[in-house]
């Protein structure tokens, strides 16, 4: 059920766009909960959920009136689980900053808020007073499903990307959530999502 609505608000969000013929579709596969990008820049990773993570999303053209902010694009988004763990929609602006000539290599690194289905603030496993059957369920808890601390998460990305012709691009893509110790205090277990996706400009 969790995964219908994921996948319906987000061919709305693609489909209200799409007559405009402006912007840009993309559709990505990443591995869920990966850890060798949070073990590499000390940021630690969660190492606790399974599956294959498909991103579907659009982007606006840079918005020009924005040119204070470098003139981003927009982009909305809605990841969903193989394994349906952790879900989640997100939305924020990302830049596209050529590598040489346009037209080739680029890097997009981009900042976006997002909402998760996954858990927050799970129950200690070591609590006095519950049965041995509600022990082992948070034990398993624990160790198999990421703690987000709250719902609202930010969310920063950065992908290299290269224009294969004048309508298609791929790109790598690394996608984090976090809550940053802003919107929760105390856990604080982020998702890495390392993948990637093909780029449809309309």
């Amino acid at each position: 059920m969790k995964k219908a609505l994921f996948a319906a608000a987000a061919c709305a969000a693609v489909t209200a766009a799409a007559p405009a013929l402006a912007g840009e579709a993309f559709v990505g596969v990443y591995k869920h909960d990966v850890t060798f990008i949070g073990d590499a820049v000390g940021l630690g990773a969660a190492g606790r959920e399974d599956g294959v993570d498909v991103h579907l999303g659009y982007r606006t053209d840079r918005i020009e009136n924005l040119r204070w902010l470098g003139k981003p694009q927009v982009h909305a988004m809605v990841s969903i689980n193989s394994e349906n763990t952790s879900n989640f929609v997100a939305a924020g602006f990302d830049w596209r900053i050529e590598l040489g000539q346009p037209g080739g290599f680029y890097l997009r690194p981009g900042l976006g808020l997002a909402y998760t289905d996954g858990e927050t603030q799970l129950p200690p496993a070591n609590a006095p007073n519950i049965s041995d059957e509600e022990r082992a369920r948070r034990t398993y808890l624990y160790y198999h499903r990421i703690d987000f601390g709250s719902k609202v998460l930010f969310e920063p990305e950065l992908a290299l990307g290269y224009d294969l012709n004048d309508r298609w691009a791929a790109e790598l893509s690394y996608t984090h959530l976090s809550n940053g110790q802003i919107f929760h205090q105390g856990k604080n277990q982020g998702l890495d999502d390392a993948g990637v996706r093909l780029v449809y400009k309309f």
